[in-house]
Formats: structure tokens, sequence, C-alpha cells
């Protein structure tokens, strides 16, 4: 507990620095960020086609993955970022957010990346009708949507504890650090993410019951609105089959990808959305960080029904729970209690913002107070701005509707949502979001600038040999009598370290396994010039 309190007041020191040493996750110690387009995490099947084509379609699944250009640490923490956008395309989807490359999601991205984490902005895949004729119909689309999102967040990370143990680890990244931050939309499949443990959640929620469930084979019963041998599983790694219907027998709703690697994740950032149902939220789950406008019109801050944008006004979805109702049973399940003791100017600042929003302050959440914008329209928001030279001119589907003016272009619905949507305030607001994130961060994932800045040695240069590998009983590692090994670390593929071994000073080691299951593992081994992973197999 002293050491946990000695670390929070570490972090608070630093934040409230005005000069001095910049500390690496806390501050932007890289000047540049490199980033490496259109990388391809996964491939599944989008429901998209279906209502012109007939079936749906296979798509890749894409990220762009930002890094700290010139860094040579191998084992950074990562982050999952999700963007906005209504589980629509853009300029369908009614906004001029979408894309894993709006000006917000880029800006974020970079400013994580120059602090030193490896960040990947994911796309996942699109489609629902927010327009139906019922809420039933509107809250079964939704609910889909949301869960083929959380599949695809769930296989972006397998795809990179696939590639730390089979490819080398190509982003440097520790597998025990890793975070899922949404956006908007992105923060629905974020949260989640973070709470569904297993499928039958969804069908068995509380607030109320069975909100989930209809009657989709005209019985009288309930059926359940996301049905799992057609949907394929919570984590994306089963098969689904469509039935019939709207989706025609026999298509593929899911492919499993990177079966066989762990889905979890260690920290969870929600910017703008909201939970599908706070009795997902449990006492096992992971720290989780809110920013939201208390008094956004459309996504609840408290309790209450969300609704969509249309051209003919807010249609009514489904009652989902928002930034408060999340952090408030966060805070009292302990979830957040890492954070306790935080005392920097940001966290006091959220202090005062939850006064103003009629609420105690709750550990991890920021509220962000906003006044009306000039349509007198709350800005749900702040953060976001746009490339008005790309949308200028072009006339959106919803003017002349709904309160936005007749012949209204793209440039002016944002403007209906966002007052100025100027680049120097959508900074501004970011500066306060990561400003608040860090320091909960460092704690969260137990970060270290220090113990993080250990590079990766050649095994060739060491003279690393491990046998027998697959092993049955016992692994045998030799090193050159240059390189004395100083520890062992044997962590599986959830990124839990199983074993380790400190003070072994030595060329030679080795160590008995049967207390652990038969499978993969990644062994660790450091030396006073860095360190080496290598891929191990317990038969």
């Amino acid at each position: 507990m002293k050491l946990r309190y000695l670390l929070i007041l570490l972090v608070a020191g630093c934040l409230s620095l005005q000069v001095g040493a910049q500390e690496r996750y806390l501050d932007a110690v890289f000047d540049n960020v490199d980033v490496t387009e259109n990388v391809v995490y996964g491939n599944n099947y989008t429901v998209l086609p279906v209502p012109t084509l007939m079936t749906t379609q296979r798509q890749p699944l894409i990220m762009d993955v930002y890094t700290p250009a010139g860094d040579t640490i191998t084992n950074r923490p990562l982050v999952v970022y999700l963007h906005t956008g209504n589980f629509l395309p853009i300029q369908t989807n009614g906004s001029v957010t979408g894309s894993l490359r709006d000006s917000s999601t880029v800006e974020i991205c970079k400013r994580l990346a120059r602090m030193g984490y490896v960040v990947a902005s994911a796309d996942y895949r699109l489609g629902w009708n927010p327009f139906a004729e019922s809420v039933s119909e509107r809250t079964l689309g939704l609910i889909n949507a949301a869960y083929r999102g959380v599949q695809d967040a769930r296989t972006c990370i397998r795809h990179f504890r696939r590639n730390f143990v089979e490819d080398g680890n190509t982003y440097g990244i520790d597998t025990s650090k890793i975070v899922v931050w949404g956006q908007g939309t992105g923060g629905y499949i974020a949260l989640a993410a973070a709470t569904l443990d297993q499928y039958t959640e969804i069908v068995t929620t509380t607030m109320p019951a069975g909100k989930f469930t209809t009657d989709l084979d005209g019985d009288g019963d309930p059926d359940p609105m996301v049905i799992e041998m057609f949907n394929g599983d919570i984590y994306g790694t089963s098969l689904g089959l469509s039935p019939g219907g709207a989706v025609p027998a026999g298509d593929t709703l899911c492919e499993p990808n990177h079966v066989g690697y762990s889905s979890d994740f260690d920290l969870c950032v929600n910017l703008g959305g909201a939970l599908g149902d706070i009795s997902w939220l449990e006492a096992d789950e992971m720290p989780i960080i809110c920013f939201q406008v208390p008094t956004e019109e459309n996504a609840p801050y408290g309790s209450r029904i969300l609704s969509v944008p249309s051209p003919a006004g807010a249609l009514p979805v489904v009652e989902v729970q928002g930034s408060q109702v999340i952090t408030q049973t966060a805070n009292d399940l302990g979830l957040n209690d890492i954070f306790a003791g935080m005392d920097d100017a940001l966290t006091q600042r959220a202090m005062e913002a939850s006064a103003v929003a009629g609420h105690d302050y709750y550990e991890g959440l920021y509220p962000l107070n906003q006044a009306t914008n000039m349509f007198g329209r709350v800005d749900g928001s702040p953060w976001v701005w746009w490339d008005a030279e790309f949308w200028g001119g072009i006339e959106h589907p919803s003017a002349g509707t709904g309160g936005v003016p007749e012949g209204a272009s793209y440039d002016d619905v944002s403007r209906f949502s966002s007052p100025t949507a100027s680049a120097e305030r959508g900074r501004a607001y970011i500066d306060t979001i990561i400003g608040y994130y860090a320091p909960r961060a460092y704690l969260a994932l137990g970060l270290d600038s220090v113990s993080t800045s250990i590079p990766q040695l050649n095994k060739v240069d060491v003279g690393l040999n491990i046998s027998p590998n697959p092993s049955p009983e016992i692994v045998r590692i030799q090193t050159n009598s240059d390189y004395p090994m100083r520890t062992v670390r044997v962590i599986d593929l959830s990124g839990r370290t199983v074993a380790q071994y400190d003070r072994v000073n030595n060329n030679y080691f080795e160590f008995y396994h049967q207390d652990l299951p038969r499978g993969m593992y990644v062994m660790e081994v450091t030396f006073d010039e860095g360190r080496i992973t290598e891929r191990l197999v317990f038969d």
C-alpha cells in the first residue's frame, strides 16, 4: 500500500512540474511518430451488402499502427483505439466523422505514440438500420452491430498476441499491458469488450430484464436478439452461420481469427460512449476511465434511452448507462481503487466539473461540461473537428429537417453539434483528456519508464541455446560466457507471468515445468545489456 501511494505521489509530481525532465508515458518524449497504414489484423464478414447483394461479404479488418519514431524499446504498452461513426459508413452515418483517420482520432493516436505507446487505430465491421420502423428492430440491429464490434476489437488484441509469439513481436509490445480506448460508438464497443465475459450476460440483463430479447419467430416467446450459433461466440473465435431471414441461410456471420490466443486487456477508456447494461459490470473487471459531456443529447450520461439522429429527428433505441453510472458502479466495486489519492491539477478540475454536473466525484470520470452551440444544441463531442475544405459545400442529407437549416452542408451540420469545431479547440480538449488519462494509465498498467527501456538483443550474439523445445519436463538454457543471464521469466499467451527466476547470474540455467499446462509460452531472458524473448512449447 505504501509503495502504491509513493507511486501516486511520483506521478502527481511529474504532472505538476512545469519544467524539468520529461517522463515516458506521462509526457510527450518523442518528437515524431511513424505510421504504418492498412495493416490487416484479421478478416470477417460484413452485413453491409445484404440489402443490395443479398449476401454477406468477407472484408479485411484493417488498422493503422502508430509507433514513436526512433524508439528502441520492445516491451511497450499497446492501445487499441476504436473510432466513432454510429456503426455506419461515413456520409451515411449523418456525420463528418466515422473513420480510423478522423482528425481527432489521428491526433489522440499521435499524442499517445509520442508518449511512448504503440497505438493501433482499428477499423471494425459496420452495418445496421437506425431508421427501422420499430424500437425492437432498431435495438436488434444495434446490439448485433455492437456484438460484431466486440468480436473485432478482441480479434485485434489476439492479432498482437499471435504476432508476439509467432512473428517475433513486430510491434515491440508488452502483451500484459493493453488498453482498449473507444471514442463515441467505439466507446460502446470498448465498454462491452471490458465487461462481457460470456454470451449469456447479453440476454439476462437486469435493466430492464430481457431488453435484448424479442419474439423473432412469432411464437409469442422472447428470443435472444443475438444468437451465438449464428453470430459466433462473443470473442469471435467460432464460426457463425445464418439460419435464414434478413441474412440468407448459410451465410457466414463470423470467421474465427487467431484462435487460441487471449482477448484479455487491462484498462478500458471510454470517450463519449455508454454501456449496454450496467449489470455487465462486475467486481472482477478492469479499471475504467470515462470522459463525457453530462448534457449530451443523444448518448446518456446517467441511465437513459439511447437515441440516434435521423433526418426526422432523434429516434429512441434502448436504455443504456453512461459514464456517470459506469464510474459510480466501478468505484463501488473497487475497480478504480488504483486511482485513489491522486491530487494533481486535473483531478481537482474533474472534481469541480463533477460538482457542476450535480454529483459526487467518481475516480476515473472527467465530466466535460460544455455550453450550447450556435444552434442552441449541446456539443457532445467537443474534442472533434473536421477538414472544412474537404467537407465544405457538400449538402448534408439532414438539410431542411429536424431543425437543420435548409441547404445546410456537411460543414454546417458539423457546427450543429460543434460551435467552432476548430483544430485548436479540439486539441485543447484533448490536452485535458490525455492529461487526465496518463497518470491513471501509468498506475493501472504498472508502467515504469526504466524497465521498459531495456533493448532487445540478438540471440546469435548472445549465443542463446534452448533445449529441448518442445520440452516434456525440463528446459535447459545456455549463453556465451560474456552474457550471463540475470532473470528468466515464462509468460503464457494471455500475457501473465507464470514462472519467474531471479538472480540466475550464470551462463547455464534449467527449470522444470511439470506444474504448468501443456501448450505454447514465451520465455524472456534478461541480461545486463538487454533481453531476449523466445517461444517455448511444453509437451
